[in-house]
């Protein structure tokens, strides 16, 4: 059975309507993963009882992930796939790091693409208007979509991002890293302010989040037979 391994998938804007994905495989699945839940506040914003229903509460819950990937240019090479040994005998793992700090930079935002920013400043130097060119684009961070096996794919913001770089090659590319990678799931209704940008991107990752939430109930639902089986043992058990 071939082993599935986790990856990252981002998103960038582009000047066309579909974006472009950028995939980061990860070498070797982590031996453990966080996953962390939070709990939402109320609908007026509180995290008490205040709204007067004490199950009250604004949206879906919070939710990020945790983890440690590793990287090692020498089983890039090993696996002998052209394009991904050529690259870590030229650069080691560093387009692999590279794709994931890309995460952390901000792009034109929906408000203003980057089409509408070149009109916007063309239009403002042929008017002589120094207001309009020397306004500040609305900036966001790439999409990305988290995939953790069939049953987990959601959409995410990159939190946090720690690299120790370990082994380097005689150019000092690096050639082994440590990567911890901190996650924040983005639901439905945040994405919607992505809509206007790249509506495509938008509903890929609501679609993602949505496929996901659907699985978890599906499993929800399942354990009810377990529940099940579990009261029918213990009455047979007393009787």
């Amino acid at each position: 059975m071939t082993l599935l391994k986790g990856a990252l998938v981002s998103f960038t804007p582009t000047f066309i309507p579909l974006p472009i994905p950028n995939i980061t495989v990860f070498q070797y699945n982590p031996e453990s993963l966080t996953h962390t839940w939070t709990q939402p506040y109320s609908p007026d914003g509180t995290p008490g009882t205040e709204s007067g229903d004490a199950f009250a509460v604004a949206g879906p819950p919070g939710e990020e992930f945790s983890l440690t990937v590793m990287f090692d240019s020498n089983q890039d090479i090993a696996d002998s796939i052209p394009v991904s040994a050529q690259l870590a005998e030229v650069s080691g793992v560093y387009s692999r790091l590279a794709a994931l700090e890309m995460l952390l930079y901000p792009v034109p935002g929906a408000s203003s693409p980057a089409s509408q920013l070149v009109g916007q400043v063309s239009a403002a130097l042929s008017s002589g208007d120094q207001s309009a060119s020397t306004a500040p684009p609305q900036m966001v961070v790439p999409v990305a979509l988290f995939v953790w096996g069939p049953f987990r794919i959601v959409p995410v913001r990159v939190t946090g991002l720690t690299i120790v770089e370990k082994l380097y090659d005689e150019l000092l590319n690096p050639i082994n890293a440590e990567v911890q990678l901190s996650l924040r799931v983005v639901n439905p209704a945040e994405l919607e302010a992505t809509k206007p940008g790249n509506p495509v991107m938008a509903a890929l990752a609501s679609a993602a989040y949505t496929y996901t939430l659907d699985i978890r109930e599906a499993g929800a639902l399942a354990n009810l037979g377990n529940a099940a089986a579990s009261i029918a043992g213990e009455i047979g058990g007393i009787l």
